[in-house]
């Protein structure tokens, strides 16, 4: 029943670009998900690896919560003090001369077309 009701209401408020499966998560830890049924289920899509390290890992939420109460968000039209550090790891880690972090692919394209510009 509860399922259903969350389902239905995704249905007829939300955009159709997916079409998940019914079944309504409602919490995680590690490996494991549940539903607001109570059944617990493997997580072996891990959010297509965007958690591949499991669900609610104590050191991350630590960095996570740690963060958010010190700055959660920099728009890119502000410098950041942690950006530069970053940017030189990933660069000297993998033998890039730069790096472009970004969380769509949306950025990946708009520069590529900046770059065919120049």
């Amino acid at each position: 029943a509860a399922a259903k009701h969350c389902i239905d209401l995704e249905e007829q408020y939300g955009a159709h670009n997916y079409h998940p499966l019914p079944v309504v998560l409602t919490k995680a830890k590690n490996t494991r998900v549940y539903d607001v049924d109570g059944r617990e289920y493997y997580d072996f899509l891990s959010a297509y690896s965007a958690v591949n390290q499991g669900h609610c890992h104590p050191k991350l939420i630590q960095a996570l919560t740690e963060q958010a109460n010190k700055l959660t968000l920099t728009s890119r039209a502000f410098h950041n003090d942690s950006l530069g550090e970053y940017s030189k790891f990933v660069t000297e880690y993998f033998g890039y001369d730069r790096v472009l972090p970004m969380n769509t692919g949306v950025e990946g394209g708009e520069t590529a077309i900046k770059l065919a510009r120049r």
